[in-house]
Formats: C-alpha cells, sequence, structure tokens
C-alpha cells in the first residue's frame, strides 16, 4: 500500500520571514492530517526557517532544486550537502527548470543519482507539453524522460523515488487533466516504463504524482484514481486551504 504523498511547490513565492510565519499557520492542521505525507518544498532562502518551524512535527521539507556536483565554482547553486541538513525531498526536472533554465534529461540523471546518494528523495518531474499531447506524442515523450531519468539506478535506487506527472499545459494555467486521463497516463506510461525498466513489483512501490492546477476542490477526485499517490501542488500550496487540500488526499 502507498503512503499518499502530497508537495507544495512554492516556486518563487514568499519571503524568508513570510514563509515562516505562513507554516507556523497551518502547521498544527498539517501535522494532525493522518495517513498522508506532507511536504513543504519553500525557496532556497527560507529553507532554514521553514525547517526550524516545523521541527516538532512530521511534516517533510523539500527543496526545488540542487546541483549534482559537491561544490564547486557553480554560482548560484546549492550542493546536495547544502540541503540535507534541514531537507528530506528535493524537486528534480521540474518543467519550469528544464524551459526557462535548459536543464537537460541527462542532467536530471545526475541529479537524482547525488540526491540518493546523500539520502534525499528525489521528486521527479515529467510530461509534455500541450503541442506534444495534441498531436500524440504523451507516451513516447513521457516515457523517455522516465527511462532517462532512472537510467543506470538499480531497482532499490527506484523505489525510494518519487515521480511528479506535470502536463506542462495543466501548470499554472487554470487547466488540469481529468483524473481519468491523469490516472491512465501515469499508470500505463509513467509507471509502465518503470515496470520496463525494473520490473513490476518496483513500479508498485514507486509513488507517482499528478501536479497541474490541482486545488482542495479537485484533489479527492484524483486521489479516488488507482494509480495517482498525490499531488505537486503549486498556487494552491501557497494559501491557508492546503491543509483542507491534504485532508482530501486520504
Amino acid at each position: 500500500m502507498r503512503t499518499p504523498i502530497i508537495a507544495g511547490n512554492w516556486k518563487m513565492n514568499m519571503t524568508a520571514a513570510q514563509a515562516v510565519e505562513f507554516v507556523r499557520e497551518i502547521r498544527r492542521g498539517l501535522n494532525n492530517v493522518q495517513g498522508v505525507d506532507a511536504v513543504i518544498c519553500p525557496p532556497a532562502i527560507a529553507i532554514p526557517g521553514v525547517f526550524d518551524a516545523l521541527s516538532a512535527t512530521k511534516i517533510g521539507v523539500g527543496a526545488q532544486n540542487m546541483h549534482y556536483e559537491e561544490k564547486g565554482a557553480f554560482t548560484g547553486e546549492l550542493a546536495p550537502n547544502m540541503i540535507t541538513p534541514f531537507c528530506k525531498y528535493v524537486i528534480l526536472g521540474h518543467s519550469e527548470r528544464r524551459a526557462y533554465f535548459g536543464e537537460t534529461d541527462e542532467g536530471v540523471n545526475k541529479k537524482i543519482k547525488a540526491a540518493l546518494a546523500h539520502g534525499l528523495t528525489p521528486m521527479v518531474c515529467v510530461g509534455e507539453s500541450l503541442e506534444q499531447n495534441e498531436a500524440g506524442e504523451t507516451q513516447s515523450f513521457v516515457g523517455g524522460q522516465v527511462k532517462a531519468a532512472f537510467a543506470g539506478l538499480t531497482a532499490e535506487q527506484a523505489a525510494q523515488c518519487v515521480i511528479a506527472y506535470e502536463p506542462i499545459w495543466a501548470i499554472g494555467t487554470g487547466k488540469s487533466a481529468s483524473a481519468a486521463l491523469a490516472g491512465s497516463i501515469i499508470g500505463l506510461t509513467v509507471r509502465g516504463s518503470i515496470a520496463d525498466m525494473f520490473g513490476e513489483a518496483t513500479a508498485q512501490k514507486v509513488r507517482i504524482q499528478y501536479g497541474g492546477s490541482v486545488n482542495e476542490d479537485n484533489i479527492a477526485e484524483y486521489m479516488s484514481h488507482p494509480d495517482i499517490d498525490g499531488a505537486l501542488v503549486g498556487g494552491a500550496a501557497l494559501k491557508p486551504s492546503f491543509v483542507q487540500l491534504v485532508e482530501r488526499a486520504k
């Protein structure tokens, strides 16, 4: 039985002070939710403060990105050991990182391996554009992303990861894939690609989230699909109603 996981990706929102104030507001409600893993991924500058504010709770903290190197001349980047004192999770390969900052499948693969080596749980993002979706390329493109991301991993390592299927056309647009469509792609393409690489037993261990305009009103519908194990939430994670969203994910 896979435990649902709901992660809030705050993106470039909230100052360090605002982040701490907000998690103090929602932490009691989130901590009272049973049977769901809740994760907060604030901007990097806010991670230590959020970690301290959540230290007495079971709520996880995640980074939004990291470099695969241990140290070096990589201005503006964070090494794995810089976030491990505070974070259990790290988002890798988000479509915005790929589109705006030139991240590649190869780089995402290196980051996954580095995260696992440091005891972090990668939340690996995959998803197709509207053009690819309308051209019938979703299965080949998303399946290719999964296989490139997990290349060279063992079955045991793969089972430790979380995957977020986020169709690019549904991120921040107000549009969302139906639960039936999202669940079908997650089951056949995302989980199916893991099964192709590592076997069905491993595929059944991997938790796979849906992301794309998820909110407290539609989360229950997504969670009703047997292949959807949670959500990577954007804008709705910046509101107090994020607590209700996590509650309805059970």
